[in-house]
């Protein structure tokens, strides 16, 4: 059952005001990495979008663990799928579009299954940002060198693609810079499909090094875009994230960390210890964010933990808004 996409309410308020909670609407977490769990070898420049193409039931999988750990949103397994990398992995270019759109309609068939149950559950197609097609680390950095016209003819496609595909929502996410955020905007609010919009950040900056604050107001300029917020960073840059997201748009934050590992390009891998935390939840709640999941390394388990954390809170989340939007009740 589905009912557009997952929007949240907030209402105006006062910070001592006992009124303002948001629905929290729990997402998904990482695909590669219960990817990897299920035994699957993702060193090839194709990452997720191989299983994709060799073993979409695989995908489909990973998406019916995410539901039954209680997220309510899947996220396509279409971050670093494009038209160009599966043409160079040997596809002509018409198979290589079925098969980007092939990832919104596997969520789609998994969450039209689990309907019976009479919970609400929505698809968000991912569209990552061009660094993540290049496999090597560009979504940590920005600044491709690219220009403005070049970066929007490699998204219109794709995102024209995934549109047609019939997701609930776009799931525009880990863009480590305002020039490729300026791109999107413009391109998202032509296609006019629902989106929310996460920037991989480190501190109050974007990857590129710009503020957030500033990357935040360009996302929200587009009308499209319900919720704002970041998603591939620590768990620890959560909470000022989502309250100066929340401040400068005006709309609910949307964030999904990592487990708090540290990507090394160079080397391929992830590096130190987890500090994901559930317990987290109601502060980043109560900072403004109305949709929360988790990243890369994080899996099943910890999005069950979020889950039950979320559905803890029993009490008025005091969050003061610059204005409020309007309300599609996860629960209907």
């Amino acid at each position: 059952m589905t009912g557009g996409a997952p929007h949240v309410e907030v209402v105006e308020s006062e910070p001592d005001a006992a009124d303002g909670q948001p629905v929290v609407v729990v997402l998904d977490g990482g695909m590669s990495n219960a990817l990897e769990d299920r035994g699957h070898d993702l060193s090839g420049a194709l990452w997720t979008a191989r299983v994709l193409r060799d073993a979409p039931e695989e995908i489909a999988a990973v998406h019916r663990a995410y539901y039954d750990a209680g997220a309510r949103v899947a996220t396509t397994a279409s971050y670093q799928a494009s038209v160009a990398g599966f043409v160079a992995g040997g596809l002509d270019r018409v198979e290589a579009k079925q098969l980007v759109a092939r990832s919104v309609t596997i969520a789609r068939e998994v969450r039209d299954r689990m309907s019976v149950d009479g919970t609400s559950r929505w698809v968000a197609a991912s569209v990552g940002p061009y660094g993540a097609v290049l496999a090597d680390g560009s979504e940590y950095r920005g600044r491709y060198g690219l220009s403005g016209a070049e970066l929007r003819d490699f998204h219109l496609p794709r995102l024209e693609l995934l549109a047609s595909a019939g997701p609930d929502l776009l799931a525009v996410e880990t863009i480590p810079d305002v020039d490729e955020a300026e791109v999107l905007v413009q391109l998202l609010d032509d296609l006019g499909v629902p989106a929310w919009f996460s920037f991989s950040a480190r501190g109050s900056q974007t990857r590129a090094g710009q503020p957030l604050a500033e990357a935040f107001a360009v996302a929200a300029a587009a009308e499209c875009v319900f919720a704002v917020g970041v998603n591939c960073c620590a768990p620890s840059d959560v909470l000022p994230a989502v309250g100066l997201a929340a401040e400068v748009t005006g709309r609910p934050a949307v964030a999904y960390p990592n487990s708090g590992e540290e990507w090394t390009a160079r080397t391929g891998r992830w590096v130190g210890g987890s500090s994901y935390d559930e317990s987290l939840a109601p502060s980043w709640v109560r900072a403004g964010a109305g949709y929360l999941g988790g990243c890369c390394r994080t899996g099943p388990r910890d999005i069950a933990a979020l889950a039950a954390a979320v559905n803890q809170l029993d009490s008025p989340v005091r969050c003061r808004k610059n204005r409020p939007v309007d309300r599609v009740d996860p629960a209907t």
